[in-house]
């Protein structure tokens, strides 16, 4: 059957957790601080210009958006870490962020978002603390590798196993909106996780 990602459409967007309606399909999220690129890394593995709205001001989105791809729903999280927001914002933004990924809802991974040109910060440490706690399981992309050559990115990905708990048991692609780097692996996981579902969901049916 295979996944058309062209075809993906905008779904929904929701502020507060309670807002979510029940689930109907497996639920891949991104999950990453503001201003790393989540939006153009949608877009890109989508295929899609302006599917997901890439906002100037970091910061903006405040909501889970929800993106439908065949038996999966693509669901932006809010990105984190900004400092601007005021408490109340970031209070709800929490909640939001943690009520999703700590629910009952069947959430088949968590693409973490890393800037590849940084170290983590410490907003990063403390998602992927807690996505090993839940045991969510998930996959680092290490967004904007082509804003590096090849020294600076062996010297990155070289700290890396330093600077991320567990590093050699996590898958971690370097990424790219503008070279389009990685996307077919982002793409070949999707792929991946939507037939393991259907397989299941047959079996279920059985």
């Amino acid at each position: 059957m295979g996944l058309h990602f062209n075809q993906a459409q905008f779904s929904a967007s929701y502020g507060l957790f309670k807002q979510i309606p029940p689930q109907d399909r497996l639920e891949i999220a991104f999950s990453g601080r503001s201003n790393v690129g989540k939006s153009s890394l949608i877009n890109k593995v989508l295929g899609r210009k302006s599917l997901a709205r890439v906002s100037a001001v970091p910061g903006k989105t405040v909501t889970l958006n929800f993106y439908t791809l065949g038996n999966l729903h693509l669901v932006d999280l809010p990105g984190y870490g900004y400092a601007k927001r005021a408490r109340s914002e970031k209070e709800r933004w929490a909640g939001l962020i943690e009520g999703y990924l700590g629910s009952e809802r069947d959430i088949g991974l968590v693409f973490q978002l890393i800037d590849m040109r940084h170290p983590p910060t410490n907003d990063d440490l403390m998602m992927i603390g807690f996505l090993v706690e839940t045991q969510l399981p998930f996959v680092v992309v290490l967004t904007k590798s082509d804003k590096l050559n090849r020294t600076q990115r062996n010297e990155r990905m070289q700290a890396l196993m330093d600077e991320l708990p567990y590093a050699d048991q996590i898958t971690v692609i370097p990424f790219s909106s503008q070279t389009g780097e990685g996307v077919e692996a982002v793409r070949d996981i999707l792929e991946e996780l939507s037939q393991e579902y259907e397989n299941n969901r047959t079996e279920d049916a059985d």
